[in-house]
């Protein structure tokens, strides 16, 4: 005697999400090893860098990097504001930014509104070049 068997939904639910979450380990797996050849921040240029800093950045940061006006950063302290991701220096490049202690804050893009995304990263990696050593 052939006899036909009702599904037990709560079986085929299990399966399902078993399924489920086994491609999804699969497909967050190949993700996780494709993340490291996508950079978080794109390079910038630190010649290109140099020039913009000496141009905007350089009277208030100084030629040397540690500051010229009460409260700017040290450029050159090993703790100071280079030991910060890249992330959080661009945007206060970006937005500006008011040290502790500083009598006047950073204006926004350094004060020179034609400077765009690609310039701070250029920027960036002139300081982390220049003083970040």
């Amino acid at each position: 005697m052939n006899v036909m068997m009702k599904p037990d939904p709560t079986v085929w639910t299990a399966r399902l999400l078993a399924a489920l979450l086994v491609a999804g380990i699969f497909a967050i797996s190949g993700a996780a090893h494709a993340a490291p050849d996508i950079p978080t921040t794109p390079k910038g240029d630190p010649g290109h860098g140099k020039k913009i800093y000496h141009t905007t950045c350089v009277a208030c940061h100084g030629n040397d990097g540690k500051g010229v006006v009460p409260g700017a950063p040290d450029f050159t302290d090993p703790k100071g504001p280079l030991a910060q991701s890249d992330q959080v220096l661009l945007n206060h490049m970006e937005y500006g930014y008011r040290s502790p202690g500083a009598l006047m804050a950073m204006p926004p893009k350094g004060g020179n509104p034609s400077l765009g995304d690609q310039d701070f990263r250029d920027v960036l990696a002139y300081l982390r070049e220049a003083f970040g050593k």
